[in-house]
């Protein structure tokens, strides 16, 4: 879930200076930089708030992101990642610089002449806002390390940004088999209900009538999940039940919950709503658990998943002497260009 804090976080800074980069099994050729999962007793609360005694016990990896869209003049910015595991089950703490929280993701606007019009991107020609919508980070992990040359390639093995017709390209991997589980971090869509969208990669193409989104794919729901709040006779068709404006202390998010009717008489020119609808997922999708906050320019996410799952859309941590390579990316009110690392790393578990 995401919760608001008013004490002040560290910089990362300090964090940073504690890393260090060593070869993790199977990769000596190209020493990948690794993170350890301690073994643990005590689980974190996953509240985004990293003073858990497990934290203080995980050595962080750093991590070090370019060319993302809106952080700052290089598209750059740095973070740290620490690993935990209690029981059959396993702990991410994900933080990063991010100088502003984005949340107004695509909002409907009450108009002077009382209409309701979404705000848009005016330079978005096609699944690329990079105006209104939100933070985001994800993780990338080879199933059954199937996808040929990851440890070099990272994200590179998926992300093809030269494809028209989209402006940003496609994500598949290159060969049939190849598959990634991909878990993705959506600070407005998923991160209120405490889960991470989990999803997964294969190899297919983009085609613009049966595979709009190539290669990515959702794992299985039995119920749950986001969907948008359309205009019904030129309205919003729903509102949080507390009736406040979401750039006047609401959300721009509609619990589905806690949905009720469209009152538009509760609403002045100006006033800005939500236009997507969340629920928590049910199934396979929403199997990893999140909490998250933003605070002083950092965002902090905790992730808790099981270490084996039994889904074929998921990794399995059933060997803990193996290394598992992952790619991190992070994302600055961007719908898809996110900075990137330049090399993943690697998974280990501590003996």
């Amino acid at each position: 879930m995401i919760t608001n804090r008013n004490n002040r976080m560290s910089a990362l800074s300090a964090m940073l200076a504690a890393t260090c980069t060593i070869a993790a099994p199977g990769y000596a050729a190209r020493p990948l930089e690794t993170v350890t999962a301690v073994a643990f007793d005590t689980a974190p609360t996953l509240d985004g708030v990293a003073d858990d005694a497990v934290w203080a016990a995980a050595a962080p990896a750093k991590l070090h992101f370019k060319k993302g869209a809106n952080f700052g003049e290089k598209g750059s910015t740095d973070g740290t990642i620490r690993a935990a595991r209690i029981g059959d089950e396993f702990f991410l703490l994900l933080q990063y610089e991010d100088p502003t929280q984005s949340e107004q993701r695509s909002p409907y606007v009450k108009q002077a002449d009382g209409s309701w019009k979404k705000l848009k991107d005016p330079e978005d020609k096609g699944g690329d806002n990079n105006r209104y919508y939100e933070d985001k980070a994800a993780l990338l992990w080879p199933i059954g390390n199937s996808i040929a040359d990851f440890e070099e390639d990272g994200c590179f093995a998926a992300c093809h940004d030269d494809e028209p017709p989209k402006p940003y390209g496609n994500k598949y991997t290159e060969n049939e088999g190849e598959r990634g589980d991909l878990w993705h971090l959506k600070t407005v869509r998923t991160g209120p209900v405490g889960q991470v969208d989990d999803s997964w990669l294969d190899h297919t193409r983009f085609d613009p009538e049966t595979a709009k989104n190539a290669g990515r794919k959702t794992d299985a729901k039995t119920g749950g999940g986001y969907e948008d709040i359309e205009l019904v006779e030129g309205k919003p068709a729903v509102m949080n039940s507390d009736g406040k404006a979401a750039n006047k202390g609401g959300t721009y998010w509609v619990m589905a919950a806690d949905k009720v009717p469209f009152d538009d008489s509760r609403f002045e020119p100006g006033d800005e709503v939500a236009s997507i609808m969340i629920a928590p997922f049910e199934g396979d999708r929403g199997d990893i658990a999140l909490g998250l906050t933003w605070n002083d320019g950092v965002w902090t996410m905790e992730m808790r998943r099981k270490l084996v799952t039994g889904s074929e859309a998921d990794v399995q941590f059933e060997d803990l002497t193996a290394a598992y390579p992952f790619a991190v990316s992070v994302f600055d009110n961007a719908q898809v260009r996110h900075a990137f690392m330049q090399k993943p790393i690697a998974l280990v578990f501590e003996d």
